[in-house]
């Protein structure tokens, strides 16, 4: 048994971090294609996009339907990733920037712990939580004094707490049903429930009018890769290592989100962001080495 735990944990940690590094331009993305489509289409499009490619790969791998309680826990994982997270990030960014906008994604991986103890039904134990509210003090201490933070909390960051809050529902949801479903069944599985949803906001909403290649190339990568394929991995690992320690790997994400936006959005991060990685990897490592209390539900057993 304890051999099994070591090939499944550091499968568990790649696949998670594979993920990060997918999501991690998610939002530099969404600024730049909003910038000529309208936000409603952005969130709704991608998952339309997705969920059309969700059909194929179901079709190919002969997936088997899911049951009617598993359609339920689809539902809620549809609710946090496919429509939630995407719709409120896509109106946050339409007046705040990539970098503002990782200052609240970094409370993530905290709201993921905490419903995976809702919703998974880990027990993380003391050590989980220091670790992970150190690395989360070091991520806002590092957007806060590098110039991610500006100005006073308003609309947008309340779009984005509360797309927060949905997504870590709809990580820890899809993390525990992945143990039954696999990783990339249960996103296109959630992807395919959302197009009755996602198909008609996403023709009322389509106006291409002030599209550039540039926007097409960025909504392309929020469709294919922050909806889709970053979700095989993400969902993977959640599955393997746990929901709630393989989720503080995403502690990263926001660093990783400024250096992406001074690349390619031209904002400047200085040397405060490596000394902040070096903080966080060692969080993180601390967070992979607690022991997560399992229950019945994060065994498998369906969430009711």
């Amino acid at each position: 048994m304890r051999a099994k735990s070591n090939v499944i944990l550091p499968a568990g940690v790649t696949l998670g971090a594979l993920g990060v590094l997918g999501f991690s331009f998610s939002l530099p993305a969404t600024r730049l294609a909003v910038a000529g489509l309208d936000p409603w289409f952005v969130a709704f499009g991608r998952a339309a996009v997705a969920g059309v490619l969700a059909i194929a790969y179901l079709a190919l791998s002969r997936a088997p339907r899911p049951s009617v309680t598993q359609v339920r826990r689809l539902v809620i994982v549809a609710v946090g990733i496919v429509i939630g997270f995407p719709l409120f990030t896509s109106l946050a960014l339409t007046t705040q920037t990539s970098a503002h906008g990782a200052v609240v994604i970094a409370v993530l991986p905290m709201c993921t712990a905490i419903w995976a103890v809702l919703r998974a039904g880990e027990r993380p134990p003391a050590a989980f939580w220091l670790s992970s509210g150190a690395g989360l003090l070091a991520v806002l201490a590092f957007v806060a004094t590098g110039g991610g933070f500006s100005g006073s909390l308003g609309t947008a960051d309340v779009y984005l707490l509360i797309a927060v809050v949905l997504c870590g529902l709809g990580y820890a949801e899809g993390g525990a049903l992945s143990r039954e479903l696999g990783g990339a069944r249960t996103v296109c599985w959630a992807l395919v429930v959302s197009l009755p949803v996602t198909i008609p906001i996403s023709c009322y909403t389509a106006d291409f009018s002030r599209a550039t290649p540039v926007v097409w190339l960025s909504f392309g990568y929020v469709a294919l890769i922050s909806m889709f394929l970053g979700f095989f991995a993400w969902y993977a690992g959640l599955a393997a290592g746990g929901v709630a320690k393989i989720g503080q790997i995403q502690l990263a994400q926001p660093v990783l989100t400024l250096m992406w936006s001074a690349v390619v959005l031209g904002e400047q991060v200085g040397w405060p962001a490596l000394a902040t990685a070096a903080v966080v990897v060692v969080c993180v490592v601390l967070t992979q080495r607690s022991r997560v209390t399992p229950t019945a539900v994060a065994a498998g057993q369906p969430v009711r």
